[in-house]
């Protein structure tokens, strides 16, 4: 009996201590959460999905009627000048989908893996403040991460974060290093001259700022220039090896730009209800690459012959 008492006593000391330390909010939080995956029939979620459905409770509104509705997490990893942007915008017009841009862009919130995962958390916890936020039902809720905004250096911590949390990922890159370089660069020289109206952008929404931007024309270093594709190919490669073990589907942006059909596949891959999705970007550079290099002649001698020289004329249509 006495046994008992004292144990009861320190059940109550702990419980006061644990909600001291966590304050009355978070605690208030905690209690929240357990009461909505408890009072949600899960019943329709096939097991092998369970993990990956998730039932927010957010902080600063209420998610009132459709707080029973699944809201799954993603992440879209990618790389500059990879058409992620464009994709973006596609991904959030459909009205149950929130993905909230670079939020890893800004240095302060990758400065260690505790701050990164701060981050992650008030995405995922439907705390996250931005255009892309919707309304009370948000089916699918993530944000767009570069491969060099701390993700590389921090993996075997994401990977982790994203198993243990039920996170999906969006592997997007670009087939073509070369025209991506190309991208890079322009993107640069705009950023230092500022071509709009002394405003740099990096993406646009009219042919007539496309055409402003594609008139620059890089010369590129053909001496380092195999060097530099095949750096940019082994980062990406190691990436997407390093990441595998994680839920995922790997895009390439001109497979996208070829058939929008793909935009199906993700839909289901996030379980969100199929619409049609709409960007207002317009493609920058859209003529061959032997019209958008200065040296073209030397770039195409340094690369005809070599793995590369599928670059040299893999163009498309938009």
């Amino acid at each position: 009996m006495v046994v008992l008492t004292m144990t009861m006593i320190c059940g109550v000391f702990i419980c006061s201590m644990c909600m001291k330390q966590l304050g009355s909010d978070s605690w208030s939080r905690i209690v929240k959460i357990q009461v909505a995956e408890q009072s949600c029939n899960k019943s329709l979620i096939p097991p092998s999905e369970v993990q990956f459905v998730h039932y927010p409770q957010p902080l600063n509104y209420s998610r009132k009627e459709c707080t029973c509705t699944p809201v799954r997490f993603f992440a879209i990893i990618s790389s500059q000048r990879s058409g992620s942007g464009w994709f973006e915008t596609l991904l959030n017009s459909h009205i149950n989908v929130s993905s909230n841009g670079e939020i890893f862009s800004k240095k302060e919130r990758r400065i260690n893996i505790s701050s990164i995962i701060k981050t992650m958390d008030m995405v995922y916890n439907l705390d996250w403040n931005s255009s892309a936020s919707k309304n009370e039902c948000t089916a699918a809720a993530g944000f767009k991460w570069m491969l060099n905004q701390g993700l590389v250096a921090n993996q075997a911590a994401v990977v982790d974060y994203f198993n243990q949390r039920g996170v999906s990922v969006i592997f997007l890159f670009r087939r073509n290093l070369l025209r991506q370089m190309v991208s890079q660069l322009a993107n640069n020289h705009d950023r230092y001259l500022k071509q709009l109206k002394g405003k740099h952008k990096a993406h646009v929404h009219t042919k007539d700022e496309a055409n402003i931007l594609a008139k620059y024309k890089p010369r590129l270093n053909t001496t380092t220039l195999m060097w530099s594709l095949k750096q940019a190919d082994d980062y990406t490669r190691k990436a997407l090896e390093n990441l595998k073990s994680v839920r995922h589907i790997t895009l390439y942006y001109e497979d996208l730009v070829q058939n929008r059909t793909m935009l199906v596949e993700v839909l289901d891959f996030l379980k969100v209800p199929v619409r049609k999705l709409v960007s207002r970007h317009v493609k920058i550079h859209t003529k061959p690459l032997s019209d958008q290099i200065e040296n073209w002649d030397e770039v195409y001698n340094a690369l005809n012959g070599t793995k590369f020289e599928s670059f040299l004329n893999a163009d498309y249509r938009t």
